[in-house]
């Protein structure tokens, strides 16, 4: 099911990374009392009511100031709006009505989306006189909040949930592979799904972020349905000294909430990058089957060891991504793409492994033999029963005598007994500690 975007908005310094902290339930935005703190956007998963969204933090528009740390804070402000399904418009009730909240409002009515016009730093919630001005920018009646003590944000929240969209669970067909192509602008996505494809079907470019919206392909090969999204490019650091704009993903991360397998594109040329470990991070967080796919290798000088030095780098940069599988493809001279869909094939079964419970338990019994838990001030983690949760990915439940015994390092172990024995080529696997006397 495909989370709702929620998006706060407003000028400078009306406390909209405050609100983000408080609805997220943590200090994840950086708080100052100093305009133009936050620049780059925000964005978290949270939940009210039964609902989950994503709510992203913006930085302060500014209509006025010039220069490209400005303009660029208004156009990652213009992406999250685009992006949004709802948005929470934040102005000072202790300033009161400037002439920016008015120039914000405007880009607001423009848009055919939700707005919730919500007054921050209300210190007498009995008083309704301070809001009246407010009423002039012709976005409804003001939500009074406090967002450093928290009053008054269960009711915005309650409002917020009134006017989500229906949650409707996507249409997929249980035949159907979801594949998500992902990657940082100018890797050559929208030219591998044109290669895929043997068609002209996306729009191609040389110019970094042509690709402005999700484009779900839907195609056949040899009896196999595939639907093949084309996202938008994460956008690459900013080259100016202070970095305004980190990455551009909410197109990105709402492909890969739906997909059942990533393929992660990455540039031969420019090699493992820190967008690059970012993008295919949020694959595995997601617990996507994922593959890598090395695009534009007909650029690469080669020798007899050039693919092998390529994947140790790759190996090492993607270090949590071990599992996923690595292809060599050049998406301009259609080398090896049909190598592409085997392996989407063969991640999208191995995320659906099931493992009997007496065989998975027998493993578990084996690796303990060979290799016993490290004891912890004379106490010795006890693994006493598993069975396997769930798939997509594949998870496991481990009753343990004390979770706190687990370290991750004993995890990665079992891990790598389950993947010998097994396989689960592609795709992560997921672990769940469950106390038992």
């Amino acid at each position: 099911m495909s989370k709702p975007v929620v998006a706060i908005v407003g000028r400078p310094n009306v406390g909209k990374s405050t609100l983000f902290n408080r609805l997220v339930g943590g200090r994840i935005a950086i708080v100052e009392d100093e305009p133009g703190i936050t620049r780059d956007r925000l964005y978290r998963d949270t939940e009210w009511a039964g609902r989950v969204f994503t709510l992203v933090d913006t930085g302060g528009l500014d209509f006025v100031e010039a220069g490209d740390i400005p303009r660029q804070v208004r156009r990652q402000v213009e992406l999250a709006i685009e992006e949004a399904d709802v948005i929470l418009f934040l102005v000072d009730a202790r300033t009161g009505l400037t002439s920016t909240d008015e120039d914000v409002a405007a880009l607001l009515r423009r848009t055919s989306k939700p707005v919730l016009l919500v007054a921050n730093k209300v210190e007498n919630f009995q008083r309704t006189d301070q809001l009246v001005e407010f009423y002039r920018l012709g976005l409804g009646e003001p939500i009074p909040v406090s967002a450093a003590q928290g009053m008054n944000t269960g009711d915005l929240l309650d409002r917020l949930v009134s006017v989500l969209p229906p949650a409707v669970p996507e249409d997929q067909e249980p035949d159907t592979i979801h594949i998500a192509v992902i990657g940082r602008p100018n890797v050559g996505k929208s030219s591998l799904v044109n290669a895929i494809l043997g068609e002209e079907r996306v729009i191609v470019s040389d110019t970094p972020g042509t690709t402005r919206d999700a484009i779900d392909t839907c195609f056949e090969r040899e009896g196999r349905t595939y639907v093949l999204v084309d996202t938008a490019g994460i956008r690459r650091k900013s080259r100016i000294e202070e970095n305004v704009e980190k990455y551009s993903v909410l197109r990105s991360l709402r492909a890969v909430e739906r997909c059942e397998v990533a393929l992660v594109v990455l540039d031969a040329v420019e090699g493992v990058t820190e967008q690059d470990k970012r993008i295919a991070g949020y694959a595995h967080e997601q617990g996507k089957a994922s593959v890598l796919a090395v695009n534009k290798w007909d650029l690469v000088k080669k020798d007899t060891h050039t693919s092998q030095r390529f994947t140790e780098l790759i190996r090492r940069e993607l270090a949590f991504m071990t599992y996923a599988p690595v292809v060599f493809i050049s998406a301009l001279t259609g080398k090896r793409v049909h190598r592409l869909l085997e392996l989407v094939d063969l991640v999208a079964q191995q995320q659906c492994l099931r493992i009997n419970t007496s065989d998975l338990n027998r493993l578990l019994r084996d690796a303990v033999l060979h290799n016993p838990p490290p004891s912890d001030k004379n106490r010795r983690l006890k693994i006493l029963y598993a069975t396997q949760g769930g798939v997509k990915p594949p998870t496991f439940i481990l009753f343990v005598n004390d979770p706190d015994l687990m370290h991750f390092s004993y995890l990665r172990y079992l891990e790598n007994q389950l993947r010998a024995a097994f396989g689960f080529h592609g795709t992560p696997i997921r672990f769940v500690l469950r106390q038992r006397d």
